[in-house]
């Protein structure tokens, strides 16, 4: 029977390009003197599966003993990460700068301290060049040990210069992780819960934020400094719906990159995070015109001179570029235009899926529903929110969750489904109860939906009004307008009393937002 366990060395072997492939190959057997070696063989049957079926190899080569296999894939595995750095040791500076001190380490335990110290003074001056802080640090503490083996005289004034740079890349590494640790806690509650829902999560985060970030002044903080405080503060103002402060921040954080270039392909990822968490302000508050530069150069990254096109930063351009492709016909309430480019995305989804983790597959189900419910195609809605609500793990994003449920509520009922409604809204409440987010918001909607089918059509138009009035003041109490993020019932229930489409609604409001920003 085939092993369809995951293999770690068929992942690797699969994540390989033609070029890393070739690269390995020639490299071994110019290694070999020509000689295929078992694990070469091992390594083209293994690429040559499409599970992975320990059972096949060891049936078609024969060279190759069962009791030999785990040995020989170790071996392998571990082949391959020597033949991948070795590739990309020219193109990444961690590599490059790890390299010197590999070289400086050898020339170190040869006594060769003359040598040694050339090559640790390349070493920091790449690391200082693109703010590598850990590795300056390393090699701090490296020049450290040197210190003694190569300065004979006037020692005293090196050893001051080495604790006071010491100090220096302490403070900075500090503060580098105290942003950093912000950031990650912020981010863990946003995927429990998403954005905030009440003033116990207002004082959670609050008092978090503020016993943790250090005495700083901004203009003195080094590029790492200022990125990942930008960052911490982004993932703050975005969690408490403060998104102008957001915006503020964001906009900060690809200014810093856009100052000092040569950083961006050294920290490529943060530059790519930078770039998303702007669009994703610029499309709340509505910033048409800057969005559409913005995306621009979200566009233009795959492009970047020297610019090494890896699988993670793959996924990432593809996440955020999806997303925003998406995110623009929200803002201009295009429902219809934009419904015809989900079939491409979803596809690309099936492909990345793998990779993608669960919380940006959620949010990409969640805005297909959205989409569709925009265009009042609610079969296609409840298909997606289905796999939203049929996830097994609802404490990841308990948020999206919530108004799934709530929004699979409306769309069965758009589609006359008024049984299913009526299940439904037990099977909710429950759910909101087990959550903690049975809000004002949910209540009002579920008490209106329960007694929809006692309400006779001449009443109907009435009662959108009636509802509507419950709800607009909502939006006005800061933690009661968190739903209104995730869905606009107010635009809905607007095209219902207008006998319109929920989409001219929708645009109509669009053109007046745009044109005031």
């Amino acid at each position: 029977m085939p092993n369809k366990n995951i293999d770690t060395l068929f992942q690797l072997i699969k994540s390989l390009t033609k070029a890393e492939k070739r690269y390995f190959k020639v490299h071994v057997t110019k290694q070999k003197a020509g000689e295929e070696t078992k694990f070469l063989k091992l390594f083209d049957l293994i690429d040559k599966q499409k599970e992975y079926n320990e059972s096949k190899i060891l049936e078609k080569e024969k060279s190759i003993k069962s009791q030999q296999l785990s040995n020989l894939k170790a071996h392998l595995y571990k082949q391959i990460l020597q033949n991948l750095r070795n590739l990309n040791s020219d193109e990444d500076i961690d590599l490059k700068i790890h390299e010197l001190i590999d070289y400086a380490t050898i020339l170190y335990n040869k006594c060769l301290y003359d040598q040694c110290v050339k090559m640790i003074e390349k070493a920091k001056l790449m690391a200082e060049k693109y703010d590598k802080n850990s590795l300056i640090l390393e090699i701090t503490e490296f020049e450290k040990r040197l210190v003694t083996k190569y300065i004979r005289s006037n020692i005293e004034d090196k050893v001051t210069q080495l604790i006071k740079a010491s100090d220096r890349i302490n403070e900075k590494i500090n503060n580098i992780n105290t942003f950093s640790n912000l950031t990650i806690k912020l981010y863990s509650f946003y995927l429990k819960i998403g954005f905030l829902r009440n003033h116990k999560d207002f004082e959670l985060v609050n008092s978090f934020l503020y016993s943790t970030l250090p005495v700083f002044q901004e203009d003195k903080l080094s590029f790492d400094e200022k990125m990942y405080l930008y960052n911490s503060f982004v993932g703050y103002y975005f969690f408490i719906q403060d998104f102008d402060r957001g915006y503020e921040y964001a906009k900060k954080w690809v200014n810093l990159f856009e100052e000092n270039q040569d950083y961006i392909v050294p920290k490529i990822e943060m530059y790519i995070k930078a770039i998303n968490n702007l669009l994703v302000s610029q499309s709340k508050m509505h910033k048409y015109d800057e969005f559409k530069v913005t995306v621009q150069k979200l566009t233009e990254v795959e492009n970047l001179p020297d610019l090494k096109l890896t699988e993670n930063i793959r996924l990432l351009l593809f996440k955020y570029t999806s997303t925003h492709r998406i995110n623009r016909y929200f803002m201009l309430g295009e429902f219809t235009e934009g419904s015809n480019i989900i079939p491409e995305i979803a596809k690309s989804l099936e492909e990345f899926e793998h990779l993608l983790d669960t919380n940006y597959i959620i949010i990409f189900y969640y805005k297909f529903a959205c989409m569709y419910f925009g265009d009042a195609n609610y079969q296609q809605v409840v298909f997606w929110l289905n796999k939203i609500i049929n996830m097994k793990d609802v404490d990841l994003r308990s948020d999206i969750h919530s108004f799934a449920r709530i929004l699979n509520l409306i769309s069965h009922y758009e589609l006359g489904n008024i049984d299913l409604v009526d299940y439904y809204i037990r099977s909710t409440y429950r759910f909101l109860i087990k959550k903690n987010d049975l809000h004002q918001f949910q209540k009002i909607i579920m008490k209106f939906l329960r007694k929809l089918s006692s309400i006779t059509r001449d009443q109907l138009i009435d009662a959108f009004k009636d509802l509507r009035e419950q709800l607009l003041p909502l939006n006005d109490k800061f933690y009661e307008r968190r739903p209104f993020i995730y869905f606009d019932i107010i635009s809905w229930l607007e095209s219902k009393i207008e006998n319109r489409t929920v989409q001219e609604i929708i645009k109509e409001k669009a053109v007046i937002k745009i044109n005031n920003n």
